[in-house]
């Protein structure tokens, strides 16, 4: 019986600075491996997608001070670990369960493209920031989320949106929803009418 030979080793990994700068300066999680660095979502925030052209709109109405990023046509909110899955009951809570606006949300298990970090160099149509994070801050706090706090009386609890966070997340889902429902209708009103 001839000896059984190892495979060769697969050099290691060299540090990719972009991985780097996230998991360094800011402290978020990306997923392992070569290739594009990705953020993992609902570990320090969760995040909003939504049509560009919406995502412009509703800023103009918030302006809210957490990192929003650009991949194409889509906008990407980082919003509080969690609200992903609060999506869903905010937009029947809002009467906007029924219509499809292509409002998504991307939550625990997830992960997007990771943008190039502000100042450098990013490849042709590669994530980028619009509002970046800042190194050495804290993002959370920055960040529209829900917290659940005790109803008067008592009785249970009610969500409400954090004061500390930069605008809260009713107010952002609300608006982002509107705008879209703009767009949406904006680009049907632009169809040729069907006649038969």
């Amino acid at each position: 019986m001839a000896p059984t030979v190892p495979q060769p080793r697969t050099p290691v990994e060299q540090s990719d600075p972009v991985r780097q700068w996230y998991e360094n300066e800011l402290g978020w999680a990306t997923s392992p491996g070569p290739g594009p660095v990705h953020l993992l979502t609902g570990l320090r925030f969760d995040v909003l997608e939504l049509p560009a052209e919406a995502g412009f709109a509703a800023l103009r109405h918030l302006g809210p001070k957490a990192p929003v990023a650009l991949r194409g046509e889509t906008m990407r909110l980082l919003v509080g670990a969690g609200s992903a899955d609060e999506l869903p009951g905010l937009l029947d809570w809002l009467e906007w369960g029924d219509i499809p606006l292509g409002l998504t949300a991307v939550g625990a298990g997830g992960r997007i493209d990771a943008p190039a970090p502000p100042g450098w160099p990013g490849s042709r149509g590669a994530a980028v920031w619009l509002r970046p994070p800042e190194p050495g801050c804290e993002v959370e706090p920055t960040l529209p989320a829900l917290v659940s706090l005790p109803t008067v009386g008592g009785g249970g609890t009610a969500h409400r949106s954090d004061p500390a966070a930069g605008s809260d997340l009713v107010r952002l889902v609300d608006t982002a929803a509107t705008q879209c429902h703009r767009v949406r209708l904006r680009r049907r009103s632009r169809q040729p009418l069907a006649f038969s």
